[in-house]
């Protein structure tokens, strides 16, 4: 038997499937399964040194520990005058200290001198008295302070006051923010501030697309039974969007051969395959991960569209072996195990951890197809990434119309949020782009369907929403 023909396949799935119903996973529950998937590959990964410029919007691997004290030394917070001691004081001759610079000299019992904000205030400083509640006047006739201004303070100083005080903010060690908090602007400032040069984040998971059918076009309209290949134009955008790093979108022919030589020789975390997850006489995903040792997760998801997407962990790839020492051969006689140091061999190096990799098998319809991007793939990279922890739960929606469901499955719809009510757009079928293309959102609606008012949650897509009315559709279903 060639990989021309159907692959054999487990029972209850595939030509199995066929005559009975499909033992399908709740859609709750694989998205679940998939977020598990991610996390346990992640757990083998090590993190990555990212220059603070290329961080933003990636998530911290780790904790952010203070590298230093903040401040690292006791600062102005004013513009002023750095005084010591009870006033009135006499002013120091010489310059201002400004920010960048260290003071020449310690502040003596009764001295005062110019200090900008931000400059660290001279030894000795018992307080920082602001430019605008103090004045200055010549020097009096004291003998001690001939030739010195004096200066007064306009107002009761307090010890301490306007000096921002070494590790005010944080202790060199000190926990800044957790592993799993995005990297946000404000958190590369903090950062910098901190001492950093560069933050540890997740690699980025790599992402290899396979187009699976032979009706597909790249060019032109579509002719002959022939139709243009929409799914491969999308997805790698939308996965790049997803913080995936996207090695390649390969178009595949319906040849068990090629597609398993794709499978088992692709290099990513995660390889995404479109069509060929049904039982049809060319649906060869199933066989296929059969005769490569893959283990189905989920097979099948209780969703509309959608429901014959899977998700499948591969075999992993084979660990280096450790390096031993050659048997001896007939010319060269075993040696001693008493070896000189200097000949003696090195330990053995360790294995490294297998690379785990996983697929995952999209439908072939393009409304379909999303459904099963945004059921399997997005939480299994957000866990990859971290970014999982640092995602807020769907935002719940109130639904403006009557949203039709399946007697038993979930369903996905796309919506359009507006005025505080997610509006269901017409466009919805399986093999319809024209939906999702207008919508900010897909709503997940329960078996049975919804009510006007009623609140869904409402899966956020990865690009800005847009405003504006409602687009042209109506709110109805086809």
């Amino acid at each position: 038997m060639t990989l021309k023909e159907p692959l054999p396949v487990a029972p209850g799935t595939a030509d199995a499937r066929a005559g009975q119903p499909h033992r399908a996973t709740a859609w709750p529950e694989a998205r679940a399964a998939a977020a598990r998937a991610g996390a346990s590959a992640r757990a083998g990964r090590a993190p990555l040194g990212v220059p603070l410029g290329q961080a933003l919007g990636q998530v911290l691997a780790e904790p952010l520990l203070a590298l230093t004290d903040l401040p690292p030394f006791d600062t102005s917070a004013m513009d002023g005058w750095a005084v010591a001691g009870p006033g009135p004081w006499a002013v120091r001759a010489e310059d201002a200290v400004l920010a960048g610079q260290a003071p020449e000299a310690e502040a003596a019992d009764g001295e005062a001198v110019r200090i900008a904000t931000g400059a660290r205030v001279p030894a000795g400083t018992t307080a920082v008295v602001r430019a605008e509640h103090a004045r200055t006047e010549p020097a009096p006739a004291d003998p001690a302070r001939a030739g010195r201004a004096v200066l007064h303070a306009l107002r009761e100083v307090v010890p301490g006051q306007d000096i921002r005080p070494r590790g005010q903010e944080c202790r060199t060690g000190d926990e800044l923010l957790p592993a799993g908090t995005v990297v946000t602007p404000a958190v590369l400032g903090l950062a910098a501030a901190a001492g950093y040069d560069e933050l540890p984040v997740p690699p980025r998971p790599r992402v290899e697309i396979l187009v699976l059918g032979d009706e597909l076009l790249t060019t032109g309209l579509p002719h002959d039974g022939l139709i243009r290949d929409a799914l491969g134009p999308m997805l790698g955008p939308w996965l790049a969007a997803l913080g995936a790093d996207v090695l390649a979108t390969r178009r595949i022919g319906d040849e068990a051969e090629e597609l398993y030589a794709a499978v088992t020789g692709s290099a990513a975390d995660l390889v995404l395959t479109t069509g060929g997850t049904a039982a049809g006489p060319v649906d060869h995903v199933h066989g296929v991960l059969d005769k490569a040792g893959a283990t189905l997760l989920v097979d099948g998801v209780k969703v509309r569209p959608g429901h014959p997407m899977l998700l499948a962990r591969l075999a992993p790839e084979p660990t280096r072996p450790e390096p031993t020492r050659p048997e001896p051969t007939r010319a060269e006689p075993a040696r001693s195990e008493s070896l000189p140091a200097e000949s003696t061999p090195s330990a053995p190096t360790r294995a490294e951890p297998p690379h785990v990799r996983h697929l995952v098998g999209l439908p072939g319809n393009p409304l379909a197809a999303v459904s099963g991007l945004l059921t399997l793939a997005q939480p299994l990279l957000a866990a990859l990434t971290g970014a999982a922890a640092a995602a807020p739960a769907p935002p719940r929606v109130p639904v403006r119309d009557e949203v039709p469901g399946h007697p038993y499955d979930t369903r996905l719809v796309p919506v359009v949020r507006r005025g505080g009510r997610a509006v269901p757009l017409r466009y919805n079928g399986p093999a319809m782009l024209r939906g999702i293309a207008a919508a900010d959102g897909l709503a997940v609606v329960p078996p049975g369907g919804a009510r006007p008012g009623q609140e869904l949650d409402v899966l956020d897509l990865p690009w800005p929403a847009a405003e504006g009315a409602v687009p042209a559709q109506g709110a109805c279903f086809t």
